[in-house]
């Protein structure tokens, strides 16, 4: 039985492997977002290092505020996020998939969450509301994104001044965009960083949106 389990175990692994560097050549000729069927790849035990309260965690989020989960996915940050800031903040899901979108509405519901609400657009068009929110996250979402200093500085002017935008990124996503890259998107974009988390590997990197002098 054991030697079953292992052999299941380690013919999973190849799997979501092969799938990730097929993925990824695909990638590198078109971004592309992940598959409403991948998301299980998101919601294992090999990705503990994206443990969403581990990264609710750090971004620091509190009662209260106003959030946005750009790239939402299937809502697996955005569930804790709405339960965190309870019913006087405010989570926004946003992603371009309505199936995607849809998945998080079943979770949000199945928690009996009524703080949350739905965004089915792309980033980087200058769709969402500026100086509202307190936080954002970007959870290996950046390199689906076609025009990546466009989302970035969208998302930077969504932020109040003083909030900030946390971004993870892990290997071996086939959209992984090194610390080197989001630095240089942030600088552009006007975000100062804050705190660096983990390593190469994985890692969460935190910008704030500078305060106006005066």
């Amino acid at each position: 039985m054991t030697k079953k389990i292992t052999r299941s175990i380690l013919l999973g692994v190849g799997l979501a492997g092969a799938v990730m560097a097929a993925w990824r050549i695909v990638s590198r000729i078109k971004p592309l977002p992940c598959p409403p069927w991948l998301s299980w790849m998101l919601e294992n035990p090999l990705t503990r290092g994206m443990n969403a309260d581990l990264l609710i965690k750090r971004a620091g989020l509190k009662r209260g505020m106003r959030v946005l989960d750009a790239g939402c996915g299937a809502g697996r940050i955005t569930v804790p996020a709405a339960t965190m800031v309870g019913e006087t903040g405010e989570v926004i899901a946003l992603d371009i998939q309505p199936a995607m979108l849809e998945m998080t509405r079943n979770r949000v519901k199945a928690a009996g969450l009524e703080n949350v609400r739905y965004m089915l657009v792309p980033l980087g068009e200058n769709m969402i509301p500026e100086n509202r929110f307190d936080r954002a996250f970007l959870v290996t979402v950046l390199g689906e994104i076609p025009d990546r200093l466009a989302a970035m500085k969208e998302i930077a002017a969504s932020l109040k001044p003083g909030g900030i935008l946390s971004v993870t990124e892990m290997l071996p996503d086939p959209h992984y965009q090194s610390i080197r890259t989001v630095r240089l998107l942030a600088h552009q974009a006007g975000l100062v960083e804050t705190r660096v988390f983990g390593n190469t590997m994985i890692y969460t990197l935190n910008l704030r949106k500078p305060i106006p002098a005066g």
